[in-house]
């Protein structure tokens, strides 16, 4: 997203949340449990537990696409929903946020849901252990453990939808900066090297996973290219 843009994203947040900025010592953002089960610099191979995420599909090239399904998903965790849970329905279920931003529901039928991390975006009908420039990308949340299939609430967006996630291996660069296209297809290729020197075959395309807010300072960032693999 260009900078002109991420300004008024940050200035719209700041409108909804003057709490907005806080230590970050006193946010903790939930992630997917996971262990990990061996490690190489910047390179983590670990084992997911099975998690629900709720995701989007978008057609186009990769930062326009990342944006336009963060903001249908967070749309939805932020409110745009409908509660199932009785208590919920009745009086708006307030779930705490684990991220720096906090709104409240849309309607006393929807629900706040706990911000994740990481947004991950993965490019779709590519093959295994690619990232293209273009194209349907499927950009997710990984949804808080504390919910199942059955308490979470239903999108309203018929363009969002909650999927349950087995658990699996993935092969993880960290790296920091920008995550533009190119510069996650250089990451991809080397992460790529290294799973073919550990016998390691790819399952599924690169995906580009986010930790972080756009005010974060580039290098302080926290991103990841994850590919599924397997013995």
């Amino acid at each position: 997203m260009p900078l002109n843009r991420w300004i008024r994203l940050l200035a719209w947040l700041c409108a909804l949340a003057p709490g907005l900025f806080v230590s970050p010592a006193a946010v903790a953002i939930e992630e997917p449990a996971y262990s990990v089960a061996r490690t190489d610099g910047a390179i983590e191979l670990r084992q997911y537990r099975p998690f629900i995420v709720a995701e989007t599909l978008v057609d186009g090239e990769l930062d326009a696409a990342s944006s336009v399904g963060f903001r249908r998903i967070a749309a939805y965790i932020f409110g745009a929903n409908t509660a199932v849970r009785a208590s919920a329905a009745a009086a708006g279920e307030k779930i705490d946020m684990t991220a720096p931003v906090t709104v409240s529901p849309a309607s006393a039928s929807s629900e706040k849901i706990a911000m994740t991390a990481p947004v991950t975006t993965a490019p779709q009908g590519v093959e295994a252990g690619a990232m293209s420039e273009s194209g349907r990308w499927r950009v997710h949340f990984v949804m808080p453990a504390a919910y199942t299939m059955a308490t979470l609430p239903r999108p309203n967006d018929p363009s969002v939808s909650l999927r349950e996630v087995p658990g699996k291996q993935v092969a993880v660069l960290r790296f920091s900066g920008f995550a533009g296209t190119q510069k996650v297809q250089r990451e991809a290729a080397v992460l790529l090297q290294w799973m073919r020197a550990q016998g390691l075959k790819p399952t599924g395309p690169a995906q580009l996973a986010r930790y972080d807010p756009p005010w974060t300072l580039p290098f302080m960032r926290r991103n990841e290219v994850m590919i599924e693999a397997s013995e």
